[in-house]
């Protein structure tokens, strides 16, 4: 009975062990990974910065449920000399999108909406869109029709939904996320929903306003609420507080004569596309709730089911995502075929990076979590380069 006892207890133990994640505590070993091989991402990094390429690079590796190595290399401003530290805060850009989508998902889970409800239930900007059938190809007359279904919520989240990449402008700039989905109205889809691919931020914006009118509160409320504080994403927000705001990045273009700082203005409001801030570590958090299927520390966030359908390539055979083999989940793309392990990330794995060069993945198969920051505009350069190296580096330091 002692002996039955002693593997119950232990089993728990390891059980619980699993389930803590402290962003502080640097174990390779526990993780299964090779100190010396890990020690080439950082080395790796300091030749980029030392080229011109990005100002500052922060990197951090996880598996088996332990940080393997988290670092901090460059400048987080350039002009001050300010070093990049660790718990740098960026802007992450289209690294928003999953989150927003853990938000749908978590309404879903409460039985509060389903993945095929029209958009037009909750938001009236999408009752009566057109469909041009000329896509969008130029030099055609093509007279709008009405599309044979609406637009649902998975089309929103995949970047199926035919909508433009964002909607018609304005005349008058929008200051809510209310008046920003409001442009929807203006917008022709350029395909059937549900047949093809498009990056929608409009789509995504939408998103965000749906968890407002479901849920009842502002969306950066409910993220906060529902994530950022179960979680402990205590360096996670759309707007920056004024004690945080010297450890914010500056954001720089790269050009063949160096790298010049972008003016970021103050956002106006929440931005369900692209507009949070946010850490190494904390963005590595709600990667490791994804990775243990909803659950982190005690918490769980979403359901195992949930978790599934955000990290499953919901686009069939269909041209999906940026990078070659994948296709695309909800705010994720995912590696669907040979094609897409370039990186040494295996098929199942799922991605998504941003525009200033923020980049998050989980790679199921070798239960590894990954996050990889900078602050630069896609202009010039090899723009890829920093993110191919740190990916295959992080799985070659894997002890077999």
């Amino acid at each position: 009975m002692k002996t039955i006892l002693s593997l119950v207890l232990g089993c728990t133990l390891v059980a619980l062990a699993a389930d803590s994640f402290a962003i502080g505590k640097i174990d390779p070993e526990a993780a299964g990974m090779n100190p010396a091989r890990l020690a080439r991402i950082p080395a790796r990094m300091k030749e980029f910065v030392a080229a011109g390429k990005t100002a500052g690079v922060v990197t951090l590796v996880a598996r088996h449920g332990h940080v393997a190595s988290l670092e901090a290399v460059g400048y987080q401003d350039l002009e001050s000399k300010t070093p990049m530290r660790s718990d740098t805060v960026f802007r992450l850009a289209s690294v928003t999108k999953p989150v927003t989508c853990a938000g749908i998902m978590i309404l879903v889970d409460e039985g509060r909406l389903s993945l095929i409800d029209p958009a037009e239930k909750f938001l009236p900007e999408f009752k009566g869109l057109k469909l041009n059938p000329c896509g969008t190809r130029a030099g055609y007359n093509c007279e709008l029709v009405t599309p044979s279904r609406p637009v649902n919520i998975l089309d929103l989240m995949t970047h199926t939904s035919g909508l433009p990449a964002g909607a018609p402008a304005s005349a008058e700039p929008p200051n809510t996320l209310t008046e920003r989905v409001a442009s929807v109205r203006g917008a022709t889809l350029l395909f059937e929903p549900g047949t093809a691919w498009n990056y929608s931020n409009i789509g995504f914006a939408a998103l965000g306003r749906i968890i407002e009118v479901v849920a009842g509160q502002p969306y950066d409320r409910f993220l906060a609420e529902r994530i950022f504080q179960p979680l402990a994403m205590k360096d996670t927000f759309f707007f920056v507080p004024p004690d945080k705001a010297k450890r914010v990045a500056s954001v720089y273009r790269y050009e063949t004569d160096g790298l010049h700082p972008v003016p970021m203005p103050q956002p106006k409001f929440p931005a369900p596309e692209g507009g949070l801030f946010s850490t190494a570590g904390d963005m590595a958090r709600f990667h490791e709730m994804l990775l243990n299927k909803g659950t982190l520390d005690g918490q769980r966030i979403l359901s195992a089911a949930a978790v599934d359908a955000m990290t499953s390539s919901q686009t069939g055979s269909m041209k999906a995502g940026f990078a070659p083999g994948v296709g695309h989940g909800f705010g994720f793309e995912v590696v669907r075929e040979t094609l897409g392990t370039f990186r040494y990330n295996s098929i199942g794995s799922f991605v998504k990076g941003g525009a200033y060069r923020t980049y998050g993945w989980v790679d199921p198969a070798k239960d590894l979590v990954g996050i990889i920051f900078m602050q630069r505009t896609n202009g010039g350069g090899d723009v890829a380069d920093e993110i191919n190296s740190f990916m295959a580096m992080a799985a070659a330091a894997i002890e077999p």
